[in-house]
């Protein structure tokens, strides 16, 4: 890592001016500046987060300050990781979600626990400054760790690997300027090491190899899925087993640059409980008498209108790659029978599988992402929920969907449509696709993202991966991602009131959501425990039910006031209650109103 935020430039000539909001810890701020034939290229490791930066414009080669410590600015530290600016990572995780990794044929290690060691091979030597060097040069290798207990951000392997664990996610991160040509090397080793040594091992213990070249992701044309590698033994003529690796590769943002002017991907004010209106001013499916549709402008402004300081919508694509508002990963299209010209058949089509156009013929009622942030009133914040598939611990596929978009090109369109119209509006994103939550906190610095989890419940049917099987276990991904938080359900939480203190110990930010918080009493439980958002339905009602309450307690202190009042002077008292009369007959006429 460039601990004392070194910045290697590759630029075609010998000079360049940029904002640099950073110092550095015992070394002054530089730029090296190599002659590589090529545009400029910045890598960022690690950065300076404060909401007014410190910077500075060099104009010439090398300007030298020394203006305090790196990542501290008025006795604050904020320091936060880079994000992807040129490079690409590649991840590797080896897990139980859907069956063991590993499997071994060969009978002498049948009984055998392994653990394993990525290696990067493939990258020949060059001379320090030469161009061919750099890749090398930029290429890093990390792992974490992640279970309900703990997580272990990236770091360095042992000299022999960690064993795997069935309650454990294992992560090895790759970040390359070449991610089409390297050569990845597991090295597993017998943990008990009752293999035989042999003469000259570097390692006793070592049984086998498996090899995997990252240009097997461009052969595939995916940037997800899962490869089974076949592992040799110490011989290379004989296979001893197979080892299941899902692979995940995120790439620079296309067609947008981010800069260091400001970030609030880890930013979050303390302050009272956020009130969220869920799909604007409340889910409607449900309620088909209701008014005002979920998701439409006119069910943002009626939330905005009754107080919500954000509203909270699904962001996905149609077929011609338009971002759209709208909930269902289908819709229903109605048809007539053949041989039936008055009966109608409803027929589900995925929402993907038609053009922004199509959609709009249909009565589905829908806007486009960049529209909704020109007709809500700046001073709404979006929590804007990325739709992804998931697939369900049985095998089988939210909306029957197995397949969708390219996870980049998806985020990338919907993610430069925010962050070209969100202006000074209060963005924070959320999705219950863990890797999508990588990808948003990898691709841009602005804007937070927060990790949606159903967590343990009988309501939905439990998910594959075990990132999303517990809130316990999403609070070590956001912790190991160092993404702003969870967004927890409320099932789990009024049965867990521990979690909201547990999550916030660790720094996280925790949001709610379930038709639980459309309880008046759960709520106030939730805000006396710390909550910092609530996303709950049906707006106009629950205000209503609240100004009822509120008159009823202002009714009963007045009562109780003329009561006081009549004891010192007995006149007030019919003048006090024609008031009393006056106030119920002001309550009941904006009752009828609202309603």
């Amino acid at each position: 890592g460039l601990e004392t935020c070194f910045l290697k430039t590759l630029v075609r000539t010998a000079k360049v001016g940029f904002v640099f909001p950073k110092s550095v810890h015992n070394l002054n701020p530089h730029l090296e500046l190599q002659n590589a034939g090529g545009p400029c290229q910045v890598i960022v490791s690690r950065w300076e987060t404060h909401q007014l930066p410190r910077s500075l414009s060099p104009s010439e080669p090398e300007l030298m300050i020394d203006d305090g410590h790196f990542g501290v600015h008025d006795g604050i530290e904020c320091v936060d990781s880079g994000w992807l600016t040129c490079q690409t990572e590649i991840r590797l995780r080896l897990h139980y979600s859907v069956k063991p990794p590993v499997s071994i044929t060969k009978k002498k290690f049948k009984t055998s626990r392994f653990r394993l060691k990525l290696m990067l091979e493939g990258i020949e030597e060059e001379e320090e400054e030469s161009p061919s060097s750099w890749p090398e040069m930029t290429t890093t290798l990390e792992i974490s760790l992640i279970s309900d207990s703990g997580y272990k951000s990236r770091h360095s392997q042992p000299e022999c690997g960690y064993a795997l664990e069935p309650s454990r996610w294992t992560e090895y991160s790759i970040h390359t300027m070449d991610p089409d040509n390297l050569e990845l090397t597991f090295e597993f080793y017998e943990e008990e090491l009752s293999e035989t040594v042999v003469q000259g091992d570097v390692h006793p213990g070592h049984m086998g190899t498996a090899i995997l070249l990252s240009s097997t992701f461009v052969e595939s044309g995916k940037d997800q899925g899962v490869v089974t590698l076949p592992i040799m033994s110490r011989n290379a003529r004989q296979t001893i087993g197979k080892v299941r690796v899902d692979y995940l590769v995120t790439r620079p943002i296309q067609h947008f640059q981010c800069d260091m002017s400001q970030s609030f991907a880890k930013y979050w004010k303390k302050r009272s409980a956020l009130d969220v209106g869920h799909r604007g001013a409340g889910s409607t499916h449900a309620h088909k008498h209701h008014k005002i549709r979920e998701n439409t402008i006119a069910s943002f402004l009626s939330a905005a209108n009754h107080g919500a300081a954000y509203v909270e919508f699904d962001v996905h694509l149609s077929k011609d790659l338009v971002p759209i508002v709208y909930h269902d990963l289908t819709c229903c299209i109605s048809t007539k029978k053949k041989f039936d010209k008055n009966s109608m058949l409803l027929v589900e089509v995925p929402v993907k599988d038609l053009t922004f156009d199509q959609l709009q013929l249909l009565k589905v009622r829908l806007i486009s992402d960049s529209f909704i942030f020109q007709a809500v009133p700046d001073h709404v914040g979006f929590n804007i929920e990325l739709k992804w598939i998931c697939q369900f611990k049985d095998g089988s596929w939210d909306a029957k969907l197995s397949t969708y978009f390219n996870m980049n090109q998806f985020l990338d369109i919907i993610l430069t449509c925010v962050l070209q119209n969100a202006g000074n509006r209060r963005i924070v994103f959320s999705c219950f696709d863990p890797d999508i939550c990588t990808m948003v906190r990898q691709k841009q610095n602005k804007y937070p993202i927060l990790f949606l989890t159903q967590g343990v419940t009988d309501l939905y049917p439990e998910l594959m991966d075990i990132r999303c099987q517990s809130t316990k276990i999403a609070m070590s991904f956001a912790q190991s991602e160092n993404i702003l938080g969870i967004s927890a359900h409320t099932d789990e939480l009024l049965r867990n009131m521990e979690f909201i203190r547990e999550a916030q110990s660790k720094g996280l930010v925790v949001f709610c959501w379930g038709d639980y918080n459309n309880d008046h009493e759960n709520r106030m439980k939730l805000r006396e425990h710390g909550i910092d958002g609530l996303i709950y339905d049906r707006w106009a009602l629950i205000c209503l039910a609240v100004l009822g309450n509120t008159c009823k307690t202002l009714k009963t202190c007045l009562e109780k006031l003329c009561s006081c009042l009549l004891k010192f002077k007995g006149i007030i008292y019919p003048k006090m209650k024609i008031l009393s009369s006056c106030f119920i007959s002001a309550y009941l006429f904006i009752y009828l109103f609202l309603v």
